[in-house]
Order: structure tokens, then sequence, then C-alpha cells
């Protein structure tokens, strides 16, 4: 058993440092939902257990697929503001994918924030994939897939939304959309719209 917090980083493997060093913005109502705070900042014993949360989900990550079966893309791109719940430019969270649920990748423009009806952070400076010192805009961001199914009924259907990064969508998205489109008509929406825009076949529900 891992007993003490040397222990559980030495468990990490090296490709998982930038998740556990980087400073991951603070909720807030400009920037919902964008991740816990930096674990390198936590007390000792805080820190030991974020980690040993992180060991528990290297089998979750590894395994993330996109809504076309690949391996999960990049949402993030250089000189761009790095998204994610994670932080590491992936739609994804850890543990069990359902929860979190920023799990799809767009391409941002302002009036997403205008129409779900949040402050206008959509157009401000973040920090930067690849150089966490400087700022950078906004170009492709991960959104609550209950947000995006609303942005989709607000902007007057699917033919008036923004891109949809598909190869950097979270199949999590499609497989919670395919649940539920039957108890919601707003979530059927956003599931033939996800199936329109990336080219999947329609799924009966």
């Amino acid at each position: 058993a891992l007993t003490g917090l040397a222990q559980v980083e030495a468990a990490l493997p090296r490709d998982l440092a930038p998740v556990v060093t980087r400073s991951f913005p603070v909720h807030s109502a400009r920037n919902p939902g964008l991740g816990p705070p930096a674990i390198s900042a936590m007390a000792p014993l805080a820190r030991a257990v974020a980690l040993a949360a992180l060991v528990r989900a290297l089998p979750v990550l590894a395994e993330t697929h996109n809504v076309l079966g690949g391996d999960l893309g990049l949402c993030s791109h250089p000189g761009t503001a790095l998204t994610g719940f994670t932080r590491t430019g992936h739609c994804e969270d850890f543990g069990n994918d359902d929860q979190g649920s920023h799990h799809i990748c767009i391409q941002m423009k302002s009036n997403f924030c205008k129409l779900t009806g949040q402050p206008d952070w959509c157009e401000e400076r973040m920090p930067c994939m690849g150089n966490t010192g400087e700022d950078c805009p906004i170009g492709n961001w991960c959104v609550c897939q209950w947000a995006f199914a609303r942005y989709i009924d607000m902007a007057g259907g699917c033919d008036s939304i923004v891109n949809i990064v598909c190869d950097a969508t979270n199949m999590a998205a499609y497989k919670a959309y395919q649940e539920h489109a039957n108890e919601d008509p707003e979530i059927r929406k956003a599931l033939e719209c996800l199936e329109q825009r990336c080219g999947l076949s329609p799924m009966s529900v």
C-alpha cells in the first residue's frame, strides 16, 4: 500500500507530471468549472490523497476515446489557452468520465457565453498551453455537455452553432446523450447535432 507522499509521487509516470504540477485556474463565475486547485499547492497530506486519486484514475485516463472511436485528441493547441478539467488539453476528467461532463470540444466564440447566460469569459485570455507563465486567447474549449445542449437550443439549432472538434470530443458525452435523449428534447437535439456534425451513424435510443 502507498503510505507516504514520496511513495505516491514515485508511483506516477513521467507523462503525468504536468497534471500534478500545473496550476489549475480557480472555479469562479468568470471561469466556471475549470478544474481543481493546484495539487502542488496543497498541504502534504491533502496532496498525497490527491496524488493517490490520480494513480487510481490512470487506467481510465489511458482508455479515454473520442466520439469517432479513436484516442481522445487534444482540444487545446499551442498559442491558445489550455483547456480541460484536468488541464491537460483533453476534454476528460479523473475517474468516472460522466462526473465532470466538460466533454465537448468546440471552437469557442463569445455567443456561447451569451446564449448560455454566463459572464463573457469566452473572449478572455487564460494561461497558455505549453507556457503557463503567459496568457493566451481561448481557441478551442472543453464545455459542459449539458450547457452545450442548451446552447444548441438557444442558438436556434445545430446549423447555427460553432464548430465541434470531433476527434477531441469525449465519447462519454455521446453515451450520456444517448442515455437521456428520450427524457429531454434538448438532449435529443444535442445527440442528433453531434451525429450530424461528426458524421456518426444515428443510434436507436
